[in-house]
């Protein structure tokens, strides 16, 4: 058990307390910078599991990166990728769906795709959600031009 930010060795109790309310290995000093983050931001905490699931496996990735207009939950600048993960339970209004749009847009036009995961598939299939997103920069790599 070590803390994916730092890998220092954890104790039990650190191990348990970040696991159980954040869902990853973190140290005291990191799992309290989290913490604040959360809380300033309103992250869903399957950011944070996304955010250290890619981390894992190699990307390099950035949580809660502001993009001139709103805070991306998580950004692969690399490829020009943010991912906001979709908490909601319930149905969407219209409203919602047309601000997501033209916040899509926006991205869009300065080069980045954005793409919308539901919490659930954060909570149950993380491996398999990391992988997908892998595949997804793969493609977003072959499409990018060098100028």
């Amino acid at each position: 058990m070590v803390c994916l930010e730092c890998k220092k060795e954890l104790d039990y109790l650190n191990h348990k307390n970040a696991m159980d309310t954040i869902g990853v290995e973190l140290c005291e000093k990191h799992y309290s910078r989290m913490q604040k983050l959360i809380e300033l931001n309103n992250t869903p905490l399957e950011a944070v599991q996304l955010y250290y699931g890619l981390k894992e496996a190699g990307v390099s990735a950035m949580l809660e990166w502001w993009d001139g207009k709103k805070s991306i939950d998580v950004a692969i600048s690399r490829v020009k990728l943010n991912i906001e993960i979709e908490t909601e339970n319930g149905l969407m209004t219209h409203e919602q769906a047309m601000n997501d749009l033209e916040g899509d847009m926006h991205s869009f036009k300065n080069g980045f795709t954005t793409i919308r995961i539901p919490h659930i598939l954060i909570r149950y299939y993380l491996n398999e959600t990391v992988n997908n997103i892998i595949g997804i920069m793969e493609g977003l790599k072959a499409n990018i031009k060098v100028i």
